[in-house]
């Protein structure tokens, strides 16, 4: 690799794709190669432009962004591979590191720790953001030191850090006031999360609840 890193950028909303060229054009050594706006593109342009870095968002049409990494790697190309998405749950995280990516970035993270994960993992190293080395030390911590993924839920059924803590008090027999005062939001705001946490399990009641979050031991 040259003194400049030759990135590629993929994501499916456009506005996105312009922040971070934007950010990234205004550093020396960078330079932006090619954009793709989903999956199936993002091979296309790889193969074509064979940038140093590939800058991955999760979820995209047509292939997903892990998808997009395990084809790569079964191709035996090892471009250097950051992944970047809103979510900082443990299945995403190790299904990213599974497949073969370089690093992991959340989408809200601040322009200093964008370009010190773009430069680290251009230049070799692994880049983990936020509370995403917690849950790599986690693993690693394993008897067998082997990372291993708990049964996995459908991308559509993946919940948040938050929705978590909602499942958590639930199951530990909390009504949406309880909720609402350990949690320190509004009544509605812990209704809504628990509409949102029950319809993406596709769960009718507390009790399909527990048995959806032992079945994929999601606490």
């Amino acid at each position: 690799m040259g003194n400049t890193i030759r990135v590629v950028l993929t994501d499916d909303h456009v506005f996105v794709r312009d922040g971070i060229k934007s950010l990234l054009e205004n550093e020396a050594n960078i330079e932006v190669v090619g954009e793709a706006t989903d999956g199936l593109e993002a091979l296309k342009i790889v193969e074509t432009v064979k940038p140093d870095l590939l800058i991955l968002d999760i979820r995209m049409p047509n292939l997903t962004g892990i998808e997009v990494v395990e084809k790569l790697r079964a191709q035996n190309n090892m471009v250097k591979i950051v992944m970047l998405s809103m979510h900082e749950s443990e299945e995403y995280v190790l299904k990213s590191i599974k497949a073969g990516a370089d690093g992991y970035l959340l989408k809200g993270s601040s322009k200093e720790e964008f370009l010190k994960a773009v430069h680290t993992v251009a230049n070799g190293g692994k880049y983990f953001s936020g509370d995403i080395s917690s849950i790599l030390i986690g693993q690693l911590s394993n008897p067998s030191g082997v990372m291993e993924t708990k049964q996995t839920l459908d991308e559509e059924m993946m919940i948040t850090k938050r929705e978590k803590e909602i499942l958590k008090l639930l199951l530990s027999g909390k009504g949406n006031k309880e909720i609402a005062e350990a949690l320190d939001i509004s009544k509605r705001t812990a209704e809504v999360h628990r509409f949102n946490l029950m319809k993406k399990l596709k769960v009718k009641n507390l009790m399909e609840l527990s048995n959806k979050a032992t079945e994929y031991s999601l606490l």
